[in-house]
């Protein structure tokens, strides 16, 4: 058995506005395992600034894990224990490599083009303008949930905006959930969550920064509006310490980014601690190509989650991997009748 990687940086069609700025590119990392003539991919989805694994080690872990490729997945999946984007991209190219189609990794009506995942519509920062225009056209492309990333404006006029879209739209027409990327101080970000919650949202995303644990604690114990931890969960790689973590902050969700947290092997276990304390939860993708996206969306199908997902990032690149995921009525759907085109 063989395994190689290969670099590939996704070009943004417009630059991305988060609260810790403006996304132009993204670097992923395709790995490929060959052996008598069968293949499987995977993509090690990392994201530069956030990632745990945002080392300048990086590339030669890959080469060790590529080099090492025959000692198998689970000792390869020990071996990055501290890289959970080269876990994911190992757990993708063994189950490709291990499938009749190195494309469909979790076989379901999903891929069989006859079930559909719902997701949430991504609003970017940027200008009131902008963020008016893209939530004008998600509602009108049949989003019926609606994320917007917050913290890098005004926070009155990120709350005009919320005023404005409930003044047109109920809670029952449109689900709305903020997302927060740390950006709140925590000595001024209760009273920020009470103001938000006049607008009937859904949950906010990671409110104050991660790794400030008796702040979050508290905020999650008082808070008016639910709250969904998203990079508190990065870098918690034991179970005792994922447990602890949930027990101690007590929030009403956790957001699941597989590439972030030891891939589906990781998504699992966060899954099963979150039932036992009746916290909810949803899986999101982290700007991955559709090589990635493609893996996670079948993975998340089979976990019949009722909450939309966020899954919808495959459209925002010029360069992504043609393939037959696509974007319809605020969902994300499998068209059989479209072939990928993966030349790696």
């Amino acid at each position: 058995m063989k395994a190689t990687y290969h670099k590939h940086i996704l070009e943004f069609k417009r630059p991305s506005g988060t609260s810790r700025g403006v996304l132009k590119t993204k670097e992923t990392w395709f790995i490929t395992i060959e052996n008598n003539g069968k293949r499987g991919i995977g993509e090690c989805g990392i994201l530069r600034g956030l990632s745990i694994d945002d080392r300048p080690d990086y590339e030669n872990q890959l080469k060790k894990t590529c080099d090492s490729i025959n000692m198998g997945f689970d000792w390869l999946y020990i071996f990055n224990i501290k890289f959970p984007s080269i876990q994911i991209g190992l757990e993708m190219a063994f189950k490709s490599f291990e499938s009749d189609n190195q494309f469909i990794l979790f076989p379901s009506k999903f891929t069989k083009g006859k079930a559909a995942i719902p997701i949430n519509g991504l609003i970017w920062m940027g200008d009131k303008a902008f963020m008016k225009q893209q939530i004008k056209d998600k509602i009108s492309s049949g989003f019926n949930c609606i994320k917007l990333k917050i913290g890098a404006l005004d926070f009155q006029t990120e709350l005009d905006i919320l005023k404005g879209i409930r003044q047109n739209f109920s809670e029952s027409d449109i689900e709305l959930r903020v997302d927060a990327n740390g950006a709140f101080k925590p000595e001024d970000a209760l009273e920020k969550l009470k103001r938000l919650s006049d607008y009937q949202l859904h949950s906010i995303e990671q409110p104050i920064k991660a790794g400030q644990f008796q702040e979050m604690a508290k905020l999650c114990e008082l808070t008016p509006l639910p709250i969904a931890l998203d990079e508190e969960l990065i870098g918690v790689f034991t179970q005792q310490k994922k447990e602890a973590l949930l027990k101690g902050i007590k929030p009403q969700y956790i957001i699941l980014k597989p590439s972030f947290i030891g891939g589906f092997k990781g998504s699992n276990a966060w899954i099963n601690l979150a039932k036992k304390q009746n916290i909810g939860w949803w899986i999101t993708s982290a700007l991955e190509s559709n090589i990635g996206l493609n893996a996670i969306a079948q993975y998340t199908y089979l976990k019949q989650s009722k909450l939309p997902q966020g899954l919808g990032t495959g459209s925002l690149f010029t360069n992504n991997i043609k393939s037959p995921l696509q974007v319809k009525n605020g969902t994300l759907q499998y068209n059989t009748n479209t072939n990928w085109e993966f030349n790696f």
